[in-house]
């Protein structure tokens, strides 16, 4: 898999308070691109950080319901990747190479 196509599917860690827990537990939560695999994701993560990777789970959100003056809008829905890894592997999500 090309940097480009691992840039393109990994577009940020997820940093949250439900992240920050799953981390204790061996589970990263990345916000990928709409059209990722579960199968894009492992290859990504795996390339990216050196890791092995056991179990991807893929969640679609759905963009807030927002008004602007007298108009409303929805902001864009994300999609988010939650990446098991196996025993004794980390991930430190805050330096990526």
């Amino acid at each position: 898999m090309s940097n480009e196509r691992i840039l393109d599917t990994l577009r940020a860690p997820h940093i949250s308070e439900k992240a920050a827990r799953l981390a204790a537990h061996n589970q990263y939560v990345f916000v990928v691109a709409p059209t990722a695999t579960s199968a894009d994701v492992k290859a990504a993560v795996e390339q990216m950080f050196d890791v092995k990777v056991e179990k991807v789970n893929l969640v679609n959100t759905k963009g807030k319901a927002k008004s602007f003056r007298f108009r409303s809008g929805a902001r864009q829905g994300k999609r988010k990747a939650y990446v098991r890894l196996a025993d004794g592997q980390t991930i430190d999500v805050g330096t990526a190479p």
